[in-house]
């Protein structure tokens, strides 16, 4: 087996998809505790006490106690190279997370026992979906009391038309929560809460099906629900087929608390064990298969000023195939100019260290001077070009107002960077930026975000002034047709960062009336 061969099959690349409150950052805190990648859950290197998720590195995700940005969280556990893509969970940054997932081999989709399947969940679901994405189930949160685990099931099936497959089934005497039973090796974990809130490992007390002494280590009751729980499961006949799950028609379920940790650890095996390594990509050439000996990669992320200190900004590189050596280079498709990629790094969110070599399935970060954009592909194998990651059409519209004049340039750079690595969308009334900028987002959160970082990162104080248009259209035809577009009631014309036109429209109705009413023009919801 070549050396690339080897690395491919060691590593796994994947993302947890979920509802804001599931638990997700909880969970990826406990995935790391158990991977070793940490030693002590929520703790960060910090000048203030307290602890906060390893994850939410920005200020004010700390602060505000939710995750806004992606963030890379890469280590080892069990002879795997894990890289763990940890995506916003608020719906406002969902951007974030579909660009995210595209770089993902597959997807750990949670589960509030209590609520099974919710809006944000589903939507991220059929991004997963759409891409054939295999995809892992865990049901959180099974210290308390919840929905019927068979009904929960039952749900998911029928609300996304996924098959789940349990491998762990929850435990429980009355509202009590007993542990769970793996059915691969039919072995019981006992639940036992641990005194520092989760913060450590937690040691799990294991004990066979077959046990004589399970009776009385579970209750009687809890044994007679198990016991009828696991007839029904093996009643329904269906085998696991590693083949439906890679397609992604059915999903490897699991029972626990990421809170109390339990649970974690059986998941986590199975999950490296069963996970697909990196797979091949599509390109302009063809399939890349990671195998290829030639160096190639995507462009998923951008992040300026991770290290405040040093305004740096930081392009995160999907590694598709090949062996990539630090100073090696490449070519900038799009640009059809050379780079030459010296100092890369690997991540644990903001933490980086830096790394000589690489391999598929990985992401590196690159030092960037403003050179790359998302989506952009990087090759060693001369113009093949992976599909670009798309843009949507933002939801809400403000213009972005500054008190002193003499910061315009300091603010034209920062909307200029943070557009870039995808924090906004902005917009100009002309082909050039020197009108009052207008910033577009999917969710209000994100004008809360791009002003805390215009003034922390940049020293710009600025405020907004909604607008109020609610949908947007990039439009394609004859220039003269678009520009009669500008002057129409309840909508306007506008230019992106590339100089591309959009049509902002106040209402559905406006829009309906004015795309079926224009022959010569074809408006579009993603970036053209």
């Amino acid at each position: 087996m070549t050396a690339i061969a080897d690395e491919v099959r060691r590593r796994r690349t994947f993302a947890i998809i979920s509802h804001p409150d599931a638990g997700k950052t909880t969970l990826t805190e406990k995935l790391l505790l158990y991977g070793g990648a940490i030693h002590l859950a929520g703790s960060v290197k910090a000048r203030r006490a307290a602890r906060h998720a390893t994850s939410d590195w920005m200020q004010m995700e700390q602060e505000r106690g939710i995750s806004v940005t992606s963030s890379v969280l890469q280590f080892e556990y069990l002879g795997r190279a894990v890289n763990l893509l940890d995506t916003p969970g608020h719906a406002d940054f969902s951007e974030d997370t579909y660009r995210t997932l595209i770089a993902a081999d597959s997807a750990v989709m949670l589960l509030d026992n209590r609520k099974g399947v919710e809006e944000r969940t589903r939507q991220l679901f059929e991004v997963c979906h759409r891409r054939r994405t295999p995809i892992f189930t865990f049901v959180n949160k099974c210290d308390r009391p919840g929905a019927d685990p068979l009904q929960l099931l039952d749900d998911v099936e029928r609300d996304l038309g996924l098959k789940c497959y349990p491998v762990t089934w929850p435990i429980t005497s009355g509202d009590r929560f007993v542990g769970v039973y793996n059915r691969d090796t039919r072995r019981i974990h006992l639940f036992e809460k641990g005194e520092d809130h989760g913060s450590s490992r937690v040691e799990t007390d294991v004990v066979t099906l077959d046990d004589p002494d399970v009776h009385e280590r579970i209750g009687d009751s809890a044994y007679e629900q198990l016991m009828n729980d696991v007839e029904l499961l093996d009643m329904a006949g269906e085998e696991f087929s590693p083949e439906a799950f890679l397609r992604g028609e059915v999903s490897p379920t699991f029972f626990g608390s990421a809170l109390t940790n339990f649970g974690v650890e059986p998941f986590l095996a199975k999950f490296l064990e069963l996970a697909p390594s990196p797979t091949s990509r599509e390109a302009s050439t063809g399939t890349v298969e990671p195998e290829d000996p030639h160096f190639t990669g995507f462009v998923f992320k951008i992040q300026a000023n991770m290290d405040p200190k040093h305004r740096d900004r930081i392009a995160f590189v999907r590694v598709c195939s090949g062996h990539f050596e630090a100073g090696m280079q490449v070519k900038h498709v799009r640009t059809g100019k050379a780079m030459r990629l010296a100092a890369p790094t690997q991540f644990l969110a903001r933490e980086r260290t830096h790394i000589e070599e690489a391999w598929p399935g990985d992401v590196i970060g690159i030092h960037d001077r403003g050179n790359l954009r998302i989506g952009d592909t990087l090759s060693a194998n001369g113009d093949l070009e992976f599909a670009g990651i798309p843009r949507f059409s933002p939801q809400h519209f403000s213009r972005i107002l500054i008190g002193d004049p003499m910061k315009r340039k300091q603010l034209d750079t920062g909307l200029q960077q943070l557009s870039e690595e995808g924090a906004a969308q902005v917009f100009y009334s002309e082909t050039y930026a020197g009108t009052t900028p207008i910033v577009g987002a999917v969710g209000q959160l994100q004008f809360d975000v791009l002003l805390h970082r215009l003034e922390h990162e940049y020293g710009v104080k600025a405020r907004l002034e909604p607008m109020s248009y609610r949908f947007a259209r990039w439009v394609l035809g004859p220039e003269a047709d678009i520009r009669a577009l500008s002057g129409g009631h309840g909508r306007t014309l506008v230019y992106d960062a590339k100089e591309a036109p959009l049509v902002l429209f106040d209402s559905e109705w406006t829009l309906r009336t004015t795309t079926e009413r224009e022959k010569t023009l074809t408006f579009h919801d993603v970036a053209p």
